[in-house]
């Protein structure tokens, strides 16, 4: 994600030299006019890319697509979401037309429902996205159900968000997973996969481009990286998806493994699928850029067991003090004050029940000289037989707006932290997919704490319906959304972490003041 930061601010440097960033001075002045500050607009274009949910034929999954009403954005626009050339369902993306636009082109009407009733199979849309402000699904059953690629432009783009929730009622990975799909990018880090006998767990790869793009997957252990050529220089077909079981690259049996997805050319979308032959299994999508400090937010109150997951990529070891934000303040977890992270070396805690029964989240900080790290946790709910497991990777915050496109008026737990600062923010519950009308909240967070607040539900709420979380006021503040099964004896669940929704963009006024140009003298 940094390369594309990167590009931005190369852009940014290149615009100014071109149109005249900086003003000329007239002669004589001593000192330098300055252009005005950046102006955040909505982006005007954004794409997304959903993983192939299952190979599970019991699998069920509903994809849920949300666009937040944006100021300043056009007033048209359009969402085409898409099957993938290849992997499962591979038919699915021949001669489809395209997913999320109504006939012709044009967007749902207000109040349309978004639902097509099929599945993707025979490349027909599996949702019609409506109007900003108004979230739609789609289903899709079995194994075959394809990978998507999708595009928003005009007044579908700024923050459009995708959920992609699975049921599986039964085998290796059952219960709830579910992750917002995500955008292409060129560099992925997954800390928290596994190669264990037990475990399955696949990197699923999606390519949105019309061009190959091939990539390199790196995996480190406990003692470092495990070897492989097979991860090496991987292609993934054009419009297409792959995907690699992790045992295949390596013949390591390793508990705690870092998976690192590097794209040598081209742009990928990428998501690790966890699947425990005791505990059920999740999506783990990729974790915040290594940075120095991190917070892993939303971990459910009623968490039966929590490990934590550390990789540090540079060439020094990290030591972290470990603090989690309760809802009273800061807790350092008895015997686990700090945490020693070798370079190189993929790092596993057991954290045990660490919330006992109250929200909270994980926030790691230098003991001294910072250190890059990426982390996640494994959380496990339920006991015995009815154990279900999900991940939670360390989430960058909120920003201005962060949306989960998927909740239910049941089953819902929205988890807001306030590491250091106190913030306000504002919680608003769009219109159900199939009735309802808008609810807004607003919530005070006191530094150093985690609060599981009270969500808005839409009056009169038919269906499920999508939340965005707005900072007001201080901050930085971290979001997860947590959604749990139907079934109240099981302890199927899912967490979604809320970085911010990419709604809008930062982009540099130019300006060239030409009035203070004078002709040479004679």
């Amino acid at each position: 994600m940094k390369r594309t930061t990167l590009s931005l601010f190369a852009g940014a440097a290149a615009l100014a030299a071109v149109t005249g960033f900086a003003a000329v001075s007239a002669p004589g002045d001593t000192g330098v006019e300055t252009a005005e500050p950046a102006a955040r607009l909505p982006v005007e274009r954004t794409s997304l890319l959903c993983p192939a949910p299952s190979a599970s034929d019991l699998a069920e999954t509903t994809y849920t697509s949300f666009t937040p009403v944006t100021e300043g954005a056009e007033k048209k626009g359009s969402a085409t979401l898409t099957a993938a050339a290849d992997g499962a369902g591979a038919e699915a993306g021949k001669g489809g037309e395209d997913a999320g636009s109504g006939k012709d082109g044009e967007d749902a009407k207000d109040g349309e429902e978004g639902r097509d009733g099929n599945d993707g199979k025979d490349g027909k849309p599996v949702l019609r996205p409506g109007a900003p402000g108004t979230p739609v699904t789609g289903t899709a059953s079995g194994a075959d159900a394809p990978a998507l690629t999708g595009t928003a432009e005009g007044s579908h783009a700024p923050g459009w968000t995708v959920q992609q929730t699975t049921e599986v009622a039964a085998g290796t990975g059952r219960g709830l997973l579910g992750l917002n799909c995500t955008a292409p990018d060129t560099e992925f880090w997954f800390p928290g996969a596994s190669t264990a006998s037990g475990r399955t767990d696949y990197v699923h790869l999606t390519n949105p481009d019309d061009s190959a793009a091939v990539v390199d997957i790196e995996l480190y252990g406990k003692d470092g990286v495990l070897k492989s050529t097979v991860g090496e220089g991987v292609t993934v077909p054009p419009g297409g998806g792959e995907s690699l079981l992790l045992s295949t690259l390596t013949d390591v049996e390793q508990t705690d493994v870092t998976v690192h997805v590097n794209v040598r050319s081209g742009r990928l979308g990428a998501a690790v699928q966890a699947l425990d032959d005791k505990t059920g299994g999740d999506w783990l999508t990729a974790a915040a850029d290594p940075a120095g400090e991190l917070v892993v937010p939303g971990i459910p109150a009623d968490a039966t067991s929590v490990r934590l997951m550390l990789f540090t990529p540079g060439g020094s070891d990290a030591d972290l003090k470990v603090r989690l934000a309760s809802p009273s303040g800061a807790i350092t977890p008895a015997g686990h004050e700090t945490v020693h992270v070798k370079a190189g070396m993929t790092t596993g805690v057991d954290l045990g029940e660490v919330t006992r029964g109250e929200a909270g989240s994980l926030v790691l900080t230098p003991t001294s000289g910072s250190v890059p790290v990426v982390a996640a946790v494994r959380v496990v709910r339920g006991k015995g037989g009815e154990q279900e497991s999900a991940f939670i990777p360390a989430s960058d915050p909120v920003g201005a707006r962060a949306t989960a496109a998927e909740n239910r008026a049941k089953g819902t737990t929205l988890s807001v932290t306030a590491p250091d600062r106190t913030a306000k923010v504002e919680v608003t519950a769009s219109a159900g997919t199939e009735g309802g009308t808008t609810a807004t909240k607003t919530f005070t967070i006191e530094g150093g704490t985690t609060q599981n607040v009270e969500v808005p539900v839409p009056a009169g709420l038919k269906g499920t319906y999508a939340l965005t979380v707005e900072t007001i006021s201080g901050g930085p503040v971290y979001a997860a959304r947590t959604l749990t099964g139907e079934d109240e004896d099981v302890a199927s669940f899912t967490v979604q972490p809320l970085p911010d929704d990419r709604g809008t963009v930062s982009v540099p006024k130019a300006e060239q003041n030409l009035s203070v140009l004078q002709q040479p003298p004679a």
